[in-house]
């Protein structure tokens, strides 16, 4: 939702000594003489030039930087921040920093879900309405958490419970109904693992992505697939009202269906309502399911690229049941670019 340093020159270092001035002696330490016809006896240690002495410890010092450098860079990688270059995409709010994938691990679901759960939340929000279980991510160590705006639309409490199974109360922070987004901010938090935002705009169809969320209230779950689209037309219902007396959020106890949104001209999983919003999304084939709102979806780096929003789940209310059936590859996330672009205005409280 990233080393080599040259220490010191190459090169010969210079010598205060002239290593042919040294004269020789005799096993006795007495000045050779010339007059006696004798040969000299050989010098204690052989003159060297200055090249060869600065050799070794040029060599030396080399491997060490090596040796700083591999150890320094997997140390690196455990803590990184997404690229502040993008003005546009950051917006003025700073680098949320986070913790990604340690270099071992880079490339792997375990690695990823390893170093990146302990960032993902379960949210419970009650409401007149009834209650919902989504998820959320998150971006400060004192607690404030970016979810979809539709996991907590018309909360009157809301319930975060982290992946060590601590609970807080979170209130609302800023809510933008038309990009779906909301922060919430846990109350008396502090030192909490956070995630690293990364760049939606490097992504690329085909990817391995992971998807981390709590899909039934079972917290912590973890999904793979990849990317398989880019830039859906999603729309979603912007609060509760289009819901069909469900109530917001996916994953809602005692309700039938999930999340309802719209896709290629026709709904899904209910009625949208009257009052909809339109994104862009990134489209994935991890699974999701009800709950998974609001939870990362995340490249093998360990970085955020989307907010998991949308999921398609063919009904089963034909059978008399009135559930829906889980995830069948079609999934779409709120790519993280515009999560970036809306922070200040979430964290000033205003929405759009």
């Amino acid at each position: 939702m990233d080393m080599t340093e040259n220490l010191r020159p190459s090169g010969a270092h210079s010598t205060d000594q002239d290593p042919t001035s040294y004269p020789y002696a005799s096993s006795y330490g007495t000045a050779y003489d010339s007059a006696a016809g004798g040969y000299p006896p050989p010098p204690a240690y052989a003159p060297t030039t200055g090249r060869r002495k600065a050799k070794r410890p040029v060599a030396l010092l080399a491997a060490v930087a090596i040796a700083a450098g591999v150890i320094g860079g997997g140390t690196a990688t455990l803590v990184g921040q997404f690229n502040g270059q993008d003005s546009a995409a950051t917006g003025s709010g700073g680098a949320v920093n986070g913790t990604t994938v340690s270099q071992s691990s880079k490339g792997t679901v375990a690695g990823v879900a390893e170093a990146v759960s302990p960032a993902i939340v379960e949210i419970g929000a009650a409401s007149s309405a009834g209650k919902s279980t989504g998820s959320g991510v998150v971006i400060t160590e004192d607690g404030e958490i970016v979810t979809n705006n539709h996991v907590i639309s018309g909360a009157q409490q809301i319930q975060v419970t982290l992946s060590t199974g601590k609970t807080y109360t979170a209130d609302v922070v800023g809510t933008d109904p038309d990009k779906d987004l909301a922060l919430i901010k846990l109350r008396d938090a502090s030192g909490l693992k956070t995630a690293t935002l990364g760049d939606s705009s490097k992504v690329k169809v085909g990817e391995q992505v992971v998807a981390i969320g709590s899909p039934e209230g079972l917290t912590g779950t973890v999904t793979s697939g990849i990317v398989s689209a880019l830039d859906r037309d999603v729309t979603v219902a912007k609060d509760d009202s289009g819901s069909s007396g469900q109530g917001q959020g996916q994953g809602r106890q005692g309700g039938g269906q999930e999340w309802p949104f719209e896709f290629g001209g026709q709904q899904f999983n209910g009625d949208t309502g009257e009052e909809t919003t339109t994104y862009k999304a990134l489209q994935t084939d991890a699974s999701l399911n009800p709950g998974n709102s609001g939870g990362a979806l995340i490249n093998m780096d360990g970085e955020i690229i989307g907010i998991n929003s949308a999921m398609y789940a063919p009904s089963s209310s034909s059978a008399g049941s009135g559930s829906s059936a889980g995830s069948v590859g079609l999934g779409f996330a709120i790519p993280v670019n515009t999560l970036k672009a809306d922070l200040d205005t979430l964290r000033a409280g205003n929405g759009s």
